[in-house]
């Protein structure tokens, strides 16, 4: 297939590139940049030294014979430039990656929330309008997050994407009806994946658009079988607050003799998915296109759940590592349960990657290679969900700073 990849440059999307590339398609990708002109923003690099998105196209020319394609667009912002290469190049599928993805940094301020609703709302409606004023009739594959369910549980087991209720009509009968899960979002960036699936639903319905929306866990890891093939192909691998998942944090943590930062309790339970999964799963949705005219296809992209003092624990006794119980910047439960269904990929054939000793020390001997790359005091997660809870949040875990005598 002729795939174009929005957002192909990051973190997903990278692995995704060059898992399909090497799968025998031809992949375009479509990327503004705006993840590394964020690095310069918040003055903080990738653990992983990253070359430009055409060296790294040139390098997997060298090493596969295959080619990739680029393009430099800004989905949000340039929406003619947008329908015109979709009409040009009529590809027969678009995986949608091109968001702000980072909940810390949506919060940051009040100028991060605004660019997070007009990058990511604005890039997700772009493509919709133009894919129905272009003609074309492409399978829509969007990377969605588990965090438009919410984290409280009521004991049952998150479903994927739709709800069977029964409400009473006038007559006292009962009916039942098919819904969307009610979304209850965490922060702006969850509620970005909210809106999205809103405009999904929508333009599934009106245009009869093909889309599958993947609600996908917490991603872990480093390497794919293709970024493994070279290492200027090496994936970014974010460690600061604002980007850093969780466990990839605590392994660097880890690696460099930092306490390991849990917040809160660290009773809050999330759904992982190790970044070849990830990039596994999406080859399988695509081969899963839904009908035009059908509901939206949505899976739970996840293999498997933990509560962080519980994967902290885990890191301390593999690592040695010590641990930081921490106030939370978050706003959001002290505990909660994650009880989530993953049925169709596992039908389709995934055999999924868990937490094993080998792909963990993985992680912290990447760490280790380059931990002079690393700015500790870039480390604590600090941006804070309210001005309130800003006040409580911890901005030294190491307690290095001076302190004055009083």
């Amino acid at each position: 297939m002729k795939i174009a990849i929005l957002g192909g440059d990051g973190f997903v999307g990278w692995p995704t590139v060059l898992h399909l590339s090497q799968a025998g398609h031809e992949i375009h990708i479509i990327d503004n940049l705006s993840r590394r002109w964020i690095d310069t923003e918040l003055g903080v690099q990738s653990l992983t030294p990253m070359d430009s998105i055409q060296e790294r196209c040139r390098i997997w020319k060298e090493v596969s014979g295959e080619k990739l394609h680029f393009h430099l667009l800004d989905l949000a912002n340039e929406y003619e430039r947008l329908k015109g290469w979709l009409i040009d190049h009529k590809p027969d599928a678009i995986i949608h990656f091109a968001e702000q993805r980072a909940a810390p940094y949506s919060m940051k301020t009040d100028r991060h929330k605004v660019y997070t609703v007009n990058n990511n709302v604005n890039a997700t409606h772009n493509l919709l309008a133009a894919v129905v004023e272009a003609g074309i009739d492409p399978h829509i594959v969007h990377l969605g997050t588990m965090g438009v369910y919410g984290y409280s549980s009521v004991g049952a087991a998150i479903p994927e994407g739709y709800l069977d209720v029964e409400i009473e009509n006038l007559a006292g009968e009962t009916k039942g009806l098919e819904i969307l899960y009610p979304t209850r979002p965490g922060s702006v960036y969850h509620m970005t994946k909210s809106l999205d699936q809103i405009l999904f639903q929508f333009y599934a319905q009106n245009d009869g658009l093909r889309i599958t929306d993947l609600h996908q866990g917490i991603v872990w890891g480093t390497h794919t079988d293709q970024t493994r093939r070279h290492e200027q192909l090496i994936n970014r691998f974010d460690y600061d607050g604002d980007y850093g998942t969780v466990l990839n944090r605590f392994l660097i943590q880890a690696a460099i003799n930092y306490p390991l930062t849990v917040h809160g309790t660290g009773g809050q339970t999330r759904a992982f998915i190790h970044i070849q999964d990830s990039v596994r799963c999406i080859e399988l949705a695509l081969s899963d296109a839904p009908k035009s005219g059908e509901r939206v296809k949505i899976f739970n992209q996840m293999t498997e759940t933990h509560r962080v003092r519980d994967l902290a624990q885990m890191i301390s006794r593999l690592t040695g590592a010590d641990i930081a119980n921490l106030p939370n910047p978050r706003k959001e439960a002290a505990e909660n349960d994650l009880i989530v269904k993953n049925d169709q990929f596992l039908a389709l054939g995934l055999n999924p990657v868990t937490l094993e000793q080998g792909l963990l020390s993985e992680v912290v001997d990447v760490a280790k290679k380059y931990a002079h790359r690393i700015d500790r005091s870039r480390v604590p997660a600090v941006s804070a969900w309210t001005r309130d809870i800003a006040s409580r949040v911890n901005h030294d875990p190491e307690g290095k700073r001076l302190k004055s005598v009083s």
